[in-house]
């Protein structure tokens, strides 16, 4: 395969860079390697954006950055540009791929870039975020932007791509500034990769969520109540209250206590966790009788006081407290996405608190339970170890010796684990849990970070075995993170089908005549006393038609009345998970709800 860079010490240079200064290092050939894709996708960039330009003239760019789903550029045109111009722009991209354009770099003075771009406020924009006074070019054709690269040699090798979406960004990101286009792009270096990419697109639209949602009629928004405070409707309700109930017995089984902190807390509270200086931006304060309070970003430091309390004892460590805890963050309305970002959540938070010597077993328990609750939903999962980010409390040997512990206990257990440079909380180093869905994607959901920093702070104590004051260590832990986001995840992994014992309706009734509904009523009322919900369709429409629609409820149940299961009270049974029709006495039908709920426990 042809070379088209080198990669040294983690850093990736193109041919260009490494002719330039002689670099020595591992090559990077034309493969689908991380390293690859990111030159073709950063070049593929380019030549949107040298479309861009050739078919609206007065274009001015902003970034154009590889991203994990493939790469995007910002910009401004004096059109409208829609999801149905994509066509057009790829077709001039294919063209000036097809013209195999060298692709060159040169270096300019910081002077000459201002003045070249003087005109363009985009451009001004990016060179504000740079500090550099020497600044490098990439040129192909009539085309030219500011950029660091890496770029492939020329356009030869940008052939298997495709133009994905429109959407409007704001300018840096900053919702204070104007909006310009964005378009989102893919590109590999096999077009049999590209296909299947494509397709695998086309499966998430017919999974998305908040299609799925309105569809199954499970939640909405509303401008009038705000951007980013989801509504559960009945459906959607009766689903999270099963999610709920199932991970409330698995939490008491655990030896969990359930509590509850105020969703307001004084503003001091959060000065002294470290919030106020590492996280205010994302918080919303008011003001009450002139002091100053903040909603809660975060469960932890309600915990922290119901456990400061009382005197505890070393005996009654690890002590578990859990809350389904609503909580706020101020998201930016550009990064808001159906239930998976929204600006109110609820947490299935718990935080435990323990003896330096039980934080391994802690760990392994708490990854345990994360391993039942998966195997529930059919998820797979991995693991990333988070260390210590950029803008951190704690000093070093805290850092090193928090993170050195979560690795080994994760080794000791034989468990694998990837490691996430600088992606620790602000407080300490974490364990990430990644679930991969049923078309291959990875979603960040439950953390375990290890906190030594917020006991100390707010000076949280147990008495120990010889009867003096010892500084416990505080354990964060959520599983599916957030029952918003989860939901939102499930919904799609599963397509709408979820597993009968967190289903919305569970069962569907048919009756064939207004003479067998008030069977179908004694079976609903009988289902209820055991936590099973279900709906009767006595609507005046055929039969057929009555099944069609429970089948688009994706209902994991179908039981058609007439007037043999009236008569021997007997159940039409239409599995639509195993694909099976069967005839049922109305006591097996119950004994076999009761038999998939239990073996459906975490």
């Amino acid at each position: 395969m042809e070379q088209i860079g080198v990669l040294k010490d983690g850093q990736i240079y193109d041919l260009q860079t490494v002719e330039a200064l002689n670099i020595q290092g591992e090559k990077i050939v034309a493969d689908d390697s991380k390293e690859a894709l990111e030159i073709l996708r950063h070049s593929c960039a380019h030549l949107m954006a040298q479309a861009i330009k050739e078919l609206y003239p007065e274009a001015k760019f902003f970034v154009g950055p590889v991203i994990k789903e493939g790469f995007y550029y910002d910009f401004k045109v004096n059109s409208k540009i829609g999801d149905e111009d994509l066509p057009v722009i790829e077709k001039k991209m294919k063209e000036l791929a097809n013209a195999k354009l060298p692709i060159t770099k040169y270096e300019c003075s910081r002077k000459e870039i201002e003045e070249k771009f003087a005109n363009d406020e985009l451009k001004q924009a990016v060179l504000n975020n740079i500090k550099d006074e020497t600044l490098t070019v990439y040129k192909q054709g009539d085309f030219e932007d500011l950029c660091r690269g890496p770029h492939l040699p020329n356009t030869t090798m940008i052939r298997a791509f495709k133009l994905t979406r429109v959407a409007g960004a704001y300018l840096g990101g900053d919702e204070e500034n104007e909006m310009i286009t964005r378009i989102y792009g893919i590109a590999f270096f096999d077009k049999g990769a590209l296909n299947e990419h494509v397709r695998l697109l086309e499966e998430a639209k017919k999974r998305d969520h908040r299609k799925l949602g309105t569809e199954l009629e499970l939640f909405m928004f509303n401008e009038d109540i705000g951007a980013g405070l989801p509504l559960w409707l009945p459906n959607g309700a009766r689903l999270r209250s099963k999610l709920e109930h199932l991970l409330y017995k698995a939490h008491r089984v655990r030896g969990y206590e359930p509590v509850r902190g105020p969703e307001i807390l004084k503003a001091n509270q959060w000065v002294k966790s470290g919030h106020y200086a590492n996280y205010k931006e994302n918080m919303y304060f008011t003001e009450i009788d002139g002091q100053e309070y903040g909603i809660k970003p975060m469960n932890c430091v309600g915990h922290i006081q119901i456990f400061k309390h009382d005197i505890v004892s070393y005996k009654e460590l690890p002590l578990k407290f859990f809350e389904y805890g609503v909580v706020h963050r101020h998201e930016k309305s550009g990064v808001m996405h159906g239930l998976f970002r929204v600006r109110e959540f609820t947490q299935d938070d718990a935080h435990i608190f323990c003896m330096p010597s039980q934080v391994k077993d802690v760990i392994i328990e708490v990854l345990d339970f994360v391993k039942s609750l998966m195997n529930i939903f059919g998820f797979t999962y991995e693991m990333e170890v988070s260390t210590k980010p950029k803008k951190a409390i704690g000093d070093d040997a805290f850092w090193e010796a928090t993170t050195k512990g979560i690795m080994n206990a994760l080794d000791e257990n034989g468990l694998t684990y990837g490691i996430d440079e600088g992606g620790g909380a602000f407080y300490g180093p974490k364990i990430d849990i990644k679930i991969l869905d049923a078309i291959g994607r990875k979603w960040q959901c439950g953390t375990i970070q290890v906190d030594m920093n917020l006991p100390s702070r707010f000076e949280v104590e147990y008495v120990n075995e010889e009867g003096h004051k010892e500084q416990p260590v505080m354990i964060h832990r959520a599983i599916l993170g957030s029952f918003e986001r989860f939901i939102g995840i499930l919904t799609e992994h599963c397509a709408g089908e979820f597993p009968f014992i967190i289903a919305p309706t569970q069962v569907i009734f048919i009756p064939i005549a207004p003479q067998h509904v008030e069977y179908a009523k004694q079976l609903q009322k009988e289902l209820l006393k055991i936590d099973i919900d279900s709906k009767i369709f006595d609507k005046n429409e055929s039969l057929n038609k009555r099944i069609r629609n429970a089948e688009k409820q994706r209902v994991p149940m179908i039981v058609v009345i007439g007037d043999e299961e009236v008569a021997n009270q007997k159940i039409a049974l239409r599995d639509r998970r195993k694909r099976e029709q069967s005839e049922l006495t109305h006591d097996a039908f119950i004994d076999l709800l009761k038999e998939i709920k239990m073996g459906s426990e975490v």
